[in-house]
């Protein structure tokens, strides 16, 4: 039971720093905080992340040019370009280590005011750091794994934010429902998402990539949101002037069932 509890725990902390901190915040600037909170949420990060744990800068951009290029032979991690999961998540690995690594010219339009610890991510990302982590994981399963099935999660628990990633750009690009009809293949997965912390909603969010709320229909709960609310009440952070999306004229007039037909917009 103890390794299910730290299974869980970790999925939806780890989950957790990267919708709120690496994602919304650094990704799209939904909204604000002072440096010193920004080094705040790296550190947490780093410790709930653990051995998966990403460079905020480098999924930022990776992120914005997921946006920019979605399903096209640019996008970092389009299943339309992809043999399987694996193949696209190999390929999303390379991609984010040839950012992380600066071995590939980066549009300086992509790094704007991304947040940038190079120190720290070094320490983070070192192998050294991330085998640390390993060897503590397989310390607690050896203390309080009851049966050897439970040395099944051990590999998604290493893995985990990959696994996260996964979860999302495959399936959120697969299967699903639309709320807006777009010239990608992005789908909202789960009509409510508790699982993923609201990151299934992938049509919303590429519709409205700076909203706060992941969720646009009154069943779209996404957890993170009033966590974020909170946050801005005890002015850890300050929310950004937020789009009336529902009051938006859209360019093209052309409706098909009720979606509007769009151009994503920018991050």
């Amino acid at each position: 039971m103890s390794v299910i509890i730290f299974f869980i725990a970790q999925w939806y902390l780890s989950l957790f720093c990267q919708t709120f901190f690496q994602h919304r915040y650094a990704a799209h600037g939904a909204f604000t905080m002072s440096k010193g909170w920004e080094k705040f949420f790296f550190v947490l990060t780093f410790l709930f992340q653990g051995s998966s744990y990403l460079s905020t800068r480098a999924y930022a951009i990776m992120h914005r040019m997921h946006h920019a290029y979605a399903d096209t032979d640019k996008d970092p991690h389009s299943p339309s370009y992809s043999k399987n999961i694996f193949d696209m998540m190999w390929k999303t690995f390379i991609f984010y280590r040839n950012i992380n690594e600066n071995r590939v010219p980066i549009d300086p339009k992509f790094m704007k005011n991304v947040p940038d610890w190079p120190a720290f991510d070094r320490f983070a990302g070192y192998r050294v750091t991330r085998l640390l982590w390993v060897a503590l994981y397989i310390a607690f399963y050896v203390a309080f794994a009851t049966s050897p099935w439970l040395w099944l999660l051990l590999p998604l628990q290493i893995l985990m934010s990959p696994v996260h990633g996964a979860v999302v750009n495959w399936f959120a690009h697969k299967i699903g429902y639309e709320n807006f009809w777009m010239k990608n293949t992005a789908e909202n997965l789960m009509v409510v998402d508790v699982l993923m912390l609201g990151e299934s909603y992938h049509n919303n969010h590429h519709k409205r990539p700076s909203a706060v709320n992941f969720g646009y229909r009154w069943h779209e709960i996404d957890p993170v949101y009033p966590i974020i609310l909170l946050l801005n009440k005890m002015n850890v952070i300050k929310i950004r002037p937020q789009k009336n999306y529902a009051a938006t004229t859209i360019e093209t007039t052309e409706k098909v069932n009720d979606k509007e037909l769009i151009m994503e917009e920018e991050w």
